[in-house]
């Protein structure tokens, strides 16, 4: 059973996943960071010690490993445990941990996070991969204090599950950003796309995506579209992206 955890990180993911950890009783040994400033403010939000040099890490039964995927082989290379290792990474293969590691594995929540933004964990996917069954197990328990959703995802599949989150989370948040601008141009509120935003949302809840697309690129209305055209001609980049993403609609409502 996993009594205590260390967590190196001090982001977003690290965060939310730390208090999500602390909520469900389970004792956060310390927590690292690079940056002390980091490391002090969560090691203080989450009511435990704190350390910036790996060669102080306490023992502890899980240390989870959530760092930029590019700091990841350096990270891992300074850390000294028996203590099952996991990383949190939606597209780096749970093998980088073997060279390092006895018991491994993955623990990956699905779900965007940001620090000063708390959220349930109750029904976050939680993603698991394990370098034997009895550590799935270990992971598996853990996993099932914090959410409702727990399931074993391999690495080939957690790719390709992280490249399906970024088109429907980083992408269409960009588009976001990309209306809120043009509204801000002529003194709009973004406030007005919000009921707009939700129905999206809520309509994919029930009807596949493809089922629930509307707008002028199903039935390609080029009157319209080139309208749109002609009111991003003085931005060429925001302009090649409307005509690329209303080709794809298009093309993909004529697959149906």
């Amino acid at each position: 059973m996993i009594k205590s955890v260390s967590l190196v990180g001090a982001g977003n993911l690290a965060t939310q996943l730390g208090l999500a950890l602390k909520k469900a009783g389970i004792p956060l040994k310390q927590v690292y960071s690079r940056t002390e400033k980091s490391a002090r403010e969560l090691g203080e939000l989450l009511e435990c010690s704190y350390l910036t040099e790996l060669e102080n890490l306490k023992p502890s039964d899980l240390v989870i490993v959530s760092v930029k995927d590019d700091a990841l082989p350096e990270v891992l290379k300074q850390i000294k445990t028996d203590a099952i290792v996991v990383h949190t990474g939606g597209s780096v293969p749970m093998d980088i941990l073997a060279p390092y590691f006895k018991q491994f594995g993955v623990f990956y929540p699905l779900q965007t996070f940001s620090k000063k933004r708390n959220v349930s964990f109750d029904l976050i996917p939680i993603c698991l991969e394990a370098s034997s069954t009895a550590v799935y197990a270990e992971l598996e328990e853990l996993g099932q204090k914090l959410s409702k959703h727990v399931q074993a995802v391999s690495s080939e599949e957690r790719k390709i599950l992280h490249l399906a989150a970024v088109f429907t989370c980083n992408f269409v948040n960009h588009f976001y950003h990309l209306g809120d601008l043009l509204l801000e141009d002529k003194g709009l509120d973004f406030e007005l796309l919000k009921p707009l935003i939700q129905e999206t949302a809520q309509k994919v809840m029930t009807l596949k995506p493809k089922d629930a697309q509307t707008g002028p690129a199903v039935r390609f209305d080029e009157s319209i579209i080139n309208k749109h055209l002609n009111l991003l001609s003085d931005q060429p980049e925001m302009q090649k992206m409307y005509r690329m993403v209303s080709e794809s609609i298009f093309h993909a409502t004529k697959k149906k």
